[in-house]
């Protein structure tokens, strides 16, 4: 296991490179995007990038509480499988209008309630 100051910098990092990628995705989604998709899958590809940028301040709330001594690693770890599910899969389906690529989002959706639930469970034990 990583020590505290580690932990805290792959989560700022996580949390940092999940944002910076939410935010070109928005931009492309709103500017190159425009036109080239339905409304509808257009809809679908900005509500990936926004919760993505979500999670990705929820990496940030998992690095402070590391570097509070909380061993909140489980939670941050699925809130990164749900960005990877759930953002990753409305992203692929948006793009490439295969349809079953929606039934893996719930999967994603799953993770970010264990990782909330979690990140409660260590918050409210301390």
């Amino acid at each position: 296991m990583l020590e505290a100051p580690a932990m805290v910098r792959l989560w700022a990092g996580l949390g940092a490179a999940n944002a910076f990628v939410a935010v070109a995705a928005g931009a492309f989604g709103a500017h190159g995007l425009k036109g080239r998709l339905s409304p509808a899958m257009l809809e679908v590809f900005e509500t990936a990038a926004r919760y993505q940028m979500y999670h990705a301040l929820a990496l940030f709330a998992v690095a402070f509480l590391a570097g509070q001594g909380l061993r909140v690693q489980p939670a941050g770890w699925g809130f990164t499988a749900g960005i990877l599910l759930f953002s990753g899969s409305l992203y692929a389906l948006a793009l490439s209008g295969i349809k079953v690529l929606g039934a893996i989002t719930p999967l994603g959706g799953l993770a970010f309630l264990f990782a909330w639930g979690l990140l409660a469970l260590r918050c409210f034990a301390r």
